[in-house]
């Protein structure tokens, strides 16, 4: 648990400043109760830089490091954790130095399912600094736990939840996300030797938080994927990928109960609708089916103009982080879900 400074601001470092972390960093300078302190970076030609040049924004006489030291010793209340792979030493060592975390990573949205070696070892540094590590973001996060722990207040028996997310990938993430992580643009055969297990987990992990918290026990989870080929050449952000490459890709994620589906997560991720096989995408947003006591059917859009999205996208899941941060402080130290947190409340501009 932090006490915030005497100036009643929290003072907050951002670690990693890809499209996402960029997103927090402009959050964080433009919110009354938070005081960027610092920036950790992994590029050397990001080493130096001033953190407003780095998200778009004024100069802030903040610049950015590479190396850990230089963190511990500004002694933020939080660090907003954001790298593309997690490095558990430095996620330790800001844990034992009494420094939060409020992170996107998939690793940390289900303590039960991490690790049990490395869940230890995280949950002795949480107590030995009395610091708190939370991990959201809007999917995995909100469409996953937070929205349907609201939507579920509304039922008595759940027969069965259906999350469908739509996302034209383009505007959302950067180049390097798009051909090297997720394997846009290559070929069908060498997409299916990609190891796709930590996507796989990313959902898994969030769906057993949930369920957990509504008392549910998932037995398994059964994910299954296809793909869908670009039917001419298409341009990213620089690069183009060629036509015949993977240009759409589908992942389904179930868990069953007692052999019976009970929550089901289906990702609709593509980079252009003019795809081979043709599938039936709608714009950007999702859709939550509840099958049960209390059925519903809500579909969430993103009205965002063309010219506008590749600056507001990236929002929906740094957001959610960046306003975690107060009742993260606040909390007991650990490794928490979003059911034990408090309902997370913005503090608008």
């Amino acid at each position: 648990m932090t006490t915030p400074s005497k100036a009643g601001r929290l003072r907050i470092v951002q670690w990693a400043t890809g499209t996402v972390g960029s997103a927090a960093m402009r959050a964080v300078l433009t919110h009354p109760d938070m005081e960027l302190v610092g920036v950790k970076v992994y590029s050397p030609g990001k080493e130096g830089m001033d953190a407003g040049e780095l998200c778009g924004m004024e100069p802030t006489g903040i610049t950015a490091v590479r190396d850990r030291e230089s963190i511990l010793a500004l002694k933020p209340d939080c660090v907003l954790y954001m790298p593309e792979h997690t490095d558990y030493n430095d996620v330790c060592a800001l844990l034992e130095n009494g420094i939060n975390i409020s992170s996107t990573r998939a690793e940390f949205f289900h303590p039960g399912s991490m690790d049990p070696a490395i869940r230890a070892r995280i949950e002795a540094a949480c107590t030995k600094g009395g610091a708190t590590l939370h991990s959201s973001g809007s999917s995995p996060g909100f469409i996953t736990e937070a929205l349907p722990l609201v939507l579920l207040s509304l039922a008595r028996r759940l027969d069965l939840l259906t999350i469908d997310e739509f996302a034209n990938c383009i505007d959302g993430c950067s180049e390097e996300m798009l051909i090297n992580i997720m394997g846009f643009g290559e070929t069908p055969q060498a997409f299916a030797q990609r190891p796709f297990y930590e996507r796989d987990e990313v959902f898994n992990h969030s769906l057993r938080a949930l369920a957990q918290a509504l008392g549910i026990v998932i037995d398994r989870f059964e994910v299954t994927s296809e793909v869908a080929l670009a039917r001419r050449p298409v341009k990213l952000h620089k690069s183009t990928i060629p036509a015949g490459s993977v240009a759409g890709q589908r992942m389904t994620t179930t868990g069953y109960c007692d052999d019976r589906p009970v929550m089901r997560f289906r990702c609709n991720w593509f980079v252009t609708e003019d795809l081979e096989p043709g599938w039936d995408l709608r714009s950007d947003g999702w859709r939550v089916m509840v099958e049960g006591d209390t059925p519903l059917d809500i579909s969430i859009g993103f009205p965002i103009p063309q010219a506008e999205r590749q600056a507001t996208l990236p929002n929906l899941t740094a957001h959610r982080p960046v306003n975690a941060i107060p009742a993260i402080c606040a909390a007991r130290p650990g490794i928490l879900t979003t059911a034990e947190l408090p309902t997370i409340l913005p503090r608008l501009d």
